[in-house]
């Protein structure tokens, strides 16, 4: 159960990364489970926007001519990349099913097919340019670099991340002390260490050790994103492609409510799936993009 939840926050991180917002505010109260038993994130009070270009990296077979001739050729136009492109053709990401010559060749053997697979291309959309000197977050779950005012970016969601997935486990985060000044001063100095129960695995626990390196620039996914999280051993087994299609391990059942009288004693009606408040804008200091706001789909 904590893996499948684990691994849609961290797809709705990687989307929010694609569109160039740093969310900065993950912890377990703005993450809504969704009457189909999956989740989505709210308030983006905190997020940071910035610009993204996603780039393509190309991995040795792809920059291989001889390997790439014919129907090896990948599609890196921008235009298939970027976030806001409306169709993408199946060409940007898989190689070409007709080859360019009419040439009969002999069936290649079926293991190349797994080398083919891991040859493709990884798209990688981290704002690592992103750059902000704001105080903003949760305490226990801000990271080492905001509260040294050293300046932060994309890093912290990934550090924001790891004390998420440690709460999901062991149900307390890592660094919480007596009060807030004992907890900022913890995240700061103290090492990381597991509770000796609930008994956990050791690849949550390296993954956890990954994402909580108080050094941004040495911690997991500040390079290559969720792309670089996402071959974690923990997530083993996780159909990314399909996760959003499947059966969550619980569904919420739906609950009956009286409804209560609003001011001037008519019912209030109060809709379901609506994420954040009317009173809150959505993009504080650091968001406004000449006024207008993002246009965010649920995921």
């Amino acid at each position: 159960m904590c893996r499948f939840y684990a691994a849609e926050v961290l797809l709705a991180l990687e989307y929010l990364h694609m569109l160039g917002v740093v969310y900065r505010d993950l912890k377990p109260e703005n993450v809504l489970v969704r009457d189909d038993g999956h989740i989505m994130l709210s308030d983006f009070d905190l997020s940071l926007r910035c610009a993204v270009s996603p780039t393509l990296i190309r991995t040795s077979y792809d920059s291989d001519p001889s390997r790439r001739a014919g129907g090896g050729a990948f599609c890196v136009q921008p235009a298939c990349i970027e976030p806001s492109s409306v169709c993408i053709q199946p060409a940007c990401f898989l190689p070409r099913i007709f080859p360019q010559k009419s040439k009969k060749k002999p069936r290649k053997p079926r293991h190349n097919l797994g080398l083919l697979a891991n040859a493709l291309p990884e798209l990688v959309a981290e704002p690592t340019a992103a750059r902000s000197m704001s105080f903003v977050g949760t305490h226990e779950y801000l990271a080492p670099e905001i509260i040294k005012g050293e300046g932060h970016g994309s890093a912290v969601d990934w550090w924001t991340f790891g004390i998420f997935l440690h709460e999901l486990l062991y149900g307390k985060t890592p660094f919480k002390g007596s009060g807030n000044r004992a907890t900022l001063f913890n995240v700061v100095g103290q090492q990381l260490r597991f509770p000796d129960s609930p008994p956990t695995s050791d690849a949550s626990q390296d993954l956890i050790r990954g994402l909580l390196v108080k050094e941004p620039q040495h911690r997991l996914g500040v390079k290559r994103g969720a792309t670089e999280i996402k071959q974690h051993p923990f997530f083993k087994g996780v159909n990314w492609a399909l996760i959003r299609c499947s059966t969550p391990p619980e569904v919420p059942r739906p609950m009956e409510t009286e409804p209560s009288p609003g001011k001037f004693g008519a019912v209030d009606k109060i809709g379901i799936g609506i994420v954040g408040s009317s009173s809150k804008r959505m993009a504080g200091t650091d968001m406004k993009s000449g006024g207008k706001y993002l246009d965010f789909e649920f995921f």
